[in-house]
C-alpha cells in the first residue's frame, strides 16, 4: 500500500469514526439539546452575578421554562403525525432563537466576561450585567439579519469548472444548480416564482435540482413548487430526490415533477450533446431511500451509468456530498450536491462536517472528481440563514481544448 492510499484510508477510518459518533450522540439529542439550549442562556443572563431585582429573575425564569416546554410540544405536533403548520413554524422559530442564545451565552458569557475582568472595567455585578445586555443586543441582531437572509431571494454565485474530459464543442456549457428549497409551512409561493425568474434570467443549458423539495407531502406542497415549472433550459431540467422526500411520499414528489416537466433522474443518465461532443448527466436516488423501503428506491450509481460511454466525461447529480466517495470510485468528472445548507446557522456548520465531506463550495475527490456542494436555496426548519447564505449557482463548464477568444 502506497504513503498516499494509507492517508486515504486513515482519513476515511476517521470519518467513519465521526458519522459513528454522531449516530451515538443523535439518540439522546432530543432528550438533551432543549434542557441545553433553554438553561444554558438562562443561567448565563439571570445568575451569574447580575443581581437582577427579585421580580426580573423570576419573570426571566419564567420565560425560559416557557420556551423549554413550548418548543418540544411545539415540533412534535408540527412535525409529528398531526403535521400542523402553526406548531412547526412556532417550534422551529424557537428551535432557532434558543440555538442563537445558547451560542452567543456561551462565547460571550466567557470571552467579554474575562475581557472585562483584565480590563478591571466595573464590579461583579456591572461586568455581568454588561455581558447580558450585549448577548441579548448580539441575539436580536443575528436573529432579525438571520430572518431576512432566509427570506430573500438567493444571490447567484457564479463560477467557472474546467473538466479535463469535456469536449471544446460543450465549452460554456451553463449549468444552474439550485437545491434544498424546502417548501414547508411558511408559505413561499412568491418567493418560489421570483428564485424561477432568477433561475430563467440565467440562460441555462441544464438546470438541475438536487432534492429537499419541501417538508410535506407533493399534495400538500403543490402551490409553493408549482412555478418550477415555468423554469427554462435549452437542454434539459433534472431532479433527483433527497432524504426529505422520503418522509413526504417520495413518489409524489417523483411524480409531480414529472408533471411540472422535469425528468427525474433516478439511477439513469441522459446525454448532452454539442457539435459531436457528449456529456453525461446521471442521477441517483439519495443515500437514504432504500431504508425508507420504499419499492424501487435506492441509490444505485451502475444502473445510473449503464451504457454509458466510459469516454465520455459525467456529471453526476446526488443530493449528500458523502456519496462522492463512490462518484470518485467511478471516476465521475463532477458532482453536485446540497444537503448541508452550509450549516445554515454558526455555528452549526461544526457538526454538518462530523457527517459529509464538504459544507459548501468547489473541492476535488481522487484523481478526477470535483465536487459542488451548493448552501442550498432555501432554508430548512428555522426560519434563519446566519453566516451560511442561500445561493442559486451558475456553473460555466470549460473544456481545456477550448479556442482563445480572438
Amino acid at each position: 500500500m502506497t504513503a498516499t492510499s494509507e492517508a486515504r484510508s486513515g482519513d476515511g477510518a476517521a470519518h467513519a469514526t465521526g458519522q459513528n459518533l454522531v449516530r451515538r450522540l443523535m439518540r439522546y439529542l432530543p432528550l438533551v439539546a432543549p434542557i441545553l439550549l433553554w438553561t444554558v442562556p438562562c443561567w448565563v443572563l439571570l445568575y451569574t452575578g447580575q443581581r437582577w431585582p427579585l421580580p426580573v429573575a423570576l419573570g426571566g425564569t419564567l420565560l425560559f421554562a416557557l420556551g423549554l416546554i413550548t418548543m418540544p410540544l411545539a415540533m412534535a405536533r408540527g412535525h409529528g403525525p398531526r403535521r400542523q403548520d402553526w406548531a412547526a413554524i412556532v417550534g422551529d422559530t424557537l428551535l432557532g432563537a434558543s440555538w442563537v442564545l445558547f451560542t452567543w451565552s456561551v462565547l460571550l458569557g466567557v470571552l467579554l466576561r474575562l475581557a472585562l475582568t483584565v480590563a478591571d472595567a466595573g464590579d461583579g455585578r456591572s461586568r455581568a450585567r454588561i455581558v447580558t445586555w450585549a448577548i441579548l443586543g448580539t441575539a436580536a441582531v443575528l436573529l432579525a439579519w438571520g430572518y431576512a437572509e432566509a427570506r430573500r431571494i438567493p444571490r447567484v454565485r457564479r463560477l467557472d469548472v474546467q473538466l479535463p474530459r469535456l469536449g471544446a464543442e460543450l465549452d460554456g456549457t451553463r449549468v444552474v444548480l439550485i437545491t434544498d428549497t424546502h417548501y414547508g409551512p411558511l408559505d413561499r409561493a412568491r418567493w418560489s416564482a421570483r428564485v424561477c425568474e432568477t433561475v430563467n434570467s440565467l440562460r441555462a443549458d441544464l438546470v438541475c435540482h438536487t432534492g429537499d423539495i419541501a417538508d410535506g407531502t407533493a399534495e400538500r406542497r403543490r402551490a409553493q413548487a408549482a412555478p418550477l415549472g415555468t423554469i427554462e433550459a435549452t437542454g434539459a431540467r433534472v431532479y433527483v430526490t433527497g432524504n426529505h422526500e422520503y418522509y413526504s411520499e417520495a413518489q409524489g414528489w417523483v411524480d409531480l415533477m414529472g408533471e411540472l416537466g422535469w425528468e427525474a433522474l433516478r439511477n439513469r443518465h441522459l446525454l448532452l450533446e454539442r457539435g459531436g461532443d457528449t456529456l453525461v448527466v446521471a442521477g441517483v436516488d439519495d443515500v437514504t431511500a432504500e431504508a425508507s423501503g420504499l419499492a424501487g428506491h435506492r441509490a444505485h450509481l451502475a444502473a445510473a451509468l449503464q451504457g454509458a460511454d466510459s469516454s465520455h466525461p459525467v456529471l453526476l447529480l446526488a443530493h449528500q456530498p458523502k456519496f462522492v466517495d463512490r462518484a470518485a470510485a467511478r471516476g465521475v468528472d463532477l458532482q453536485l450536491s446540497g444537503h448541508t445548507h452550509g450549516g445554515q446557522i454558526w455555528p452549526f456548520h461544526h457538526l454538518v462536517r462530523i457527517d459529509q465531506p464538504a459544507l459548501a463550495g468547489l473541492s476535488r475527490h481522487g484523481d478526477r472528481t470535483l465536487l459542488y456542494t451548493s448552501r442550498g436555496t432555501g432554508f430548512w426548519g428555522p426560519p434563519f440563514r446566519i453566516f451560511a447564505p442561500s445561493e442559486i449557482t451558475l456553473l460555466v463548464l470549460r473544456s481545456p481544448q477550448r479556442q482563445p477568444a480572438p
